[in-house]
């Protein structure tokens, strides 16, 4: 009879983000700008990765390049296999909906949309019933302690209501790529945990998670903390708890 069990040989999984000598140039000549210098970073399902560094380090723009919102320069994004450079706009769109789940800094909610329809749009474009994507939106305002606001509008929340409404459009459905900038920038510390925790709590159910913060006591909560500076990670370590977010030396 043949076991679901993998074999202690089995190895670790592959990664479901892999950033491959990545760059991002913008600009040339004397106004050329290097946001990004040949990153290399994987990421495996249940890992949550976060990204600190000073303004202008490229923490965005690694994060925009994974969640294939921008093109690199130079270099792959890998997702789950598939360099991304190959989808096409509407592979690519297919992709986010179905896979990635993106936490912008300002939100990106639709105006004319209920946080409800907000998060359930995503899986209503892919096929998804208007009911059960109802159902499901729901579901996640209720983890994000929401369930009052299902039918505001964006104007009628608050800036904090409106960054938990972001992040359940996230992670609501089968996401196995969770990218998140700043998720907690809008929310008092309380809530910042439980979000951070919902986020944490997504990885450990397989999804591979990246996060940018400044935040040490938020950068806890991941497996790992990268270091950028200048557009290069100038350092890494394992995450065992605030007190271990601090660059080596040499890095500073």
């Amino acid at each position: 009879m043949s076991s679901s069990v993998p074999s202690p040989s089995a190895g670790p999984p592959a990664p479901v983000l892999e950033l491959r000598a990545l760059t991002r140039t913008h600009g040339s000549g004397i106004a050329e700008v290097h946001a990004l210098r040949g990153i290399d970073l994987s990421v495996r399902a249940g890992e949550l990765v976060a990204v600190m560094g000073p303004s202008g380090s490229g923490k965005s723009t690694l994060l925009t390049l994974a969640g294939g919102l921008d093109t690199a320069t130079s270099g792959q994004v890998v997702i789950e296999g598939q360099d991304i450079s190959a989808l096409g706009p509407r592979g690519m769109a297919a992709l986010r909906r179905r896979s990635v789940g993106y936490v912008f800094q300002d939100y990106n909610l639709i105006p004319a949309l209920t946080a409800a329809e907000n998060i359930a749009l995503p899986r209503e474009l892919d096929g998804v019933s208007v009911r059960k994507a109802r159902k499901e939106a729901v579901a996640a305002l209720e983890e994000m302690r929401l369930a009052e606001i299902a039918d505001r509008f964006p104007d009628e929340m608050s800036g904090g209501q409106q960054q938990r409404v972001a992040i359940a459009r996230a992670l609501v459905g089968d996401r196995r790529l969770v990218l998140a900038d700043e998720p907690t920038g809008a929310l008092d510390s309380e809530t910042g945990e439980s979000v951070l925790a919902l986020l944490r709590m997504r990885c450990d159910q397989g999804a591979a998670g990246v996060m940018v913060t400044h935040e040490p006591r938020y950068a806890a909560w991941a497996d790992r903390v990268v270091f950028l500076r200048d557009g290069t990670i100038v350092d890494q370590t394992l995450s065992s708890g605030a007190e271990s977010l601090l660059p080596a030396e040499g890095a500073r």
